[in-house]
């Protein structure tokens, strides 16, 4: 994965000349499970995406036009290429990425970055025990360092945790724990090294959040992540009816058409250090006609300023 990184001087130089692109006052991250973003049909999932839900996910992403972008069940690297080409056609240019193969070979984490990615240290291989048996994270984690700036850099953590379908090897809530419990050991492993820590963790958690496994990568006292709950940009700007209760903006990202059911599963999560940075006002739900043509879930973003170390 390290491959798509420029060595030595030759990064250096290709760093200082984006530097005037970089010198923006804010930058956007985001994230999108594009659905089986498949470019031919595998075992598991014979359906490869549609050219019309293939261009409504790109009509999204450029209506986000996100500086950095998570990707959930995205293809094989080829429906990646595909991807990134498609969009620079549309004037969307993404140079930098990340491509995350885990156990699931079907579908997988991707990161598309106009920002430099200065270091890659993505997971595939971490493994749990559950009721005497090993498993591995399905689908991997990504972690990339970007440099947003000449004295701003980021740590950025995707994650896809295990779907709430349910699996004959093991109860889908327990394996969603672990993989949690395995992607915040690596966000303790960051802050650990330093407590100051500018991370972005973000992607498809597959759970509400109050949930167990939402509520162990959030964590607690000190290193707990802050929520950005995007919302829709609709108008509302009630306060919360009851203090234990956020307010009742339309936060929801996924349709679950077995329950007919809408639900917040997806987020984007910041370190305190972090979180200084982070522009409320510019942080949402993307609402769009027919979103549904494109996924089974809406993109969230999250705006933050480029603030010197």
């Amino acid at each position: 994965m390290l491959k798509r990184l420029l060595p030595g001087h030759h990064l250096l130089a290709l760093v200082l000349l984006c530097f005037p692109a970089l010198a923006a006052d804010t930058f956007r991250v985001a994230t999108y499970n594009v659905e089986n973003y498949l470019d031919q049909p595998t075992e598991s999932r014979p359906q490869p995406k549609s050219t019309a839900a293939k261009a409504k996910i790109r009509e999204s992403i450029r209506a986000l036009n996100p500086d950095v972008l998570a990707l959930e069940e995205m293809g094989g690297l080829s429906a990646l290429t595909e991807l990134r080409g498609s969009l620079k056609a549309e004037g969307l240019d993404f140079p930098y990425w990340e491509f995350v193969s885990g156990e699931d070979t079907n579908i997988h984490v991707a990161v598309l970055s106009k920002l430099p990615i200065v270091a890659s240290r993505s997971h595939t291989n971490d493994v749990f025990l559950l009721d005497g048996r090993r498993f591995r994270v399905s689908r991997g984690f990504a972690e990339v360092d970007i440099r947003a700036g000449p004295d701003f850099t980021f740590t950025f953590i995707a994650a896809h945790l295990k779907s709430r379908r349910a699996v004959p090897e093991a109860n889908e809530a327990e394996q969603r724990l672990q993989e949690a419990k395995i992607l915040r050991g690596i966000v303790d492993k960051d802050f650990a090294a330093n407590p100051h820590a500018k991370l972005i963790v973000l992607g498809d958690f597959n759970d509400v959040k109050d949930s167990e496994s939402t509520k162990e990568i959030i964590g607690r006292g000190r290193f707990k992540l802050i929520d950005t709950r995007p919302a829709e940009r609709n108008g509302d700007s009630a306060p919360a009816e009851n203090a234990w209760f956020e307010p009742r903006n339309i936060t929801w990202t996924h349709y679950f058409g077995k329950e007919d059911t809408y639900s917040r599963i997806d987020y984007i999560l910041l370190s305190p250090a972090l979180a200084r940075d982070w522009v409320k006002k510019d942080t949402y739900v993307l609402t769009m006609p027919n979103w549904g043509v494109a996924s089974d879930h809406r993109p969230i973003v999250a705006t933050l300023k480029v603030e010197n170390n």
